[in-house]
């Protein structure tokens, strides 16, 4: 657990070399990719997250994707994650965490969703994630099995190992500002 926390912490301090402007331009460099995946083509629902500081900024992504494709996001529910419509800025409210989330009525019609774009704190190249160490997305993941799930993370957020248990869930791609690493 030591090893996972320390490198949370690597990446919160290389985090703060950057600008928010910095952060977000690399943002929608991984986006141009992102957007040329056939998943993302293909896809008719898609989940996505809307991002805070210091990930990787999605809003423009969801407001500019949500008006021909069903934008699913998640609510941070007791300790679990439940997902909801995204219906526009409007619908948003800020939650206990300081996370905007989609008010309204659970979705769970998990196989409708057809890619995953999916956080994390670090990636590594056989497309392992360590997220924030809540499981959330432990939790969710499965339920979501249908899905091409897209890591997506600043190049410093990606390794060539990182530590993993049993429960973690691999991702199909990973997609930085400059790379994309896909299974083999």
């Amino acid at each position: 657990m030591m090893m996972k926390q320390s490198l949370r912490d690597e990446i919160a301090l290389l985090k703060k070399r950057y600008t928010k402007e910095k952060l977000n331009s690399f943002s929608a460099q991984i986006f141009e990719t992102l957007i040329q995946t056939d998943a993302f083509k293909e896809a008719k629902c898609i989940l996505a997250y809307y991002s805070f500081a210091g990930e990787v900024f999605t809003h423009d992504f969801i407001e500019k994707h949500a008006q021909d494709k069903k934008m699913i996001l998640p609510v941070v529910e007791k300790d679990k994650l439940v997902l909801r419509e995204y219906k526009g800025r409007d619908s948003l409210h800020l939650s206990d965490y300081g996370i905007l989330e989609p008010t309204g009525t659970d979705f769970i019609d998990y196989s409708e969703i057809g890619l995953g774009v999916i956080p994390g704190v670090v990636f590594d190249r056989k497309l392992n994630r360590l997220g924030r160490g809540k499981a959330y997305y432990d939790g969710l993941l499965p339920l979501i099995d249908n899905a091409y799930l897209i890591g997506v993370c600043f190049s410093f957020q990606l390794k060539d190992n990182i530590p993993v248990e049993p429960h973690d869930y691999k991702m199909d791609c990973v997609i930085t500002p400059n790379e994309i690493v896909v299974k083999d």
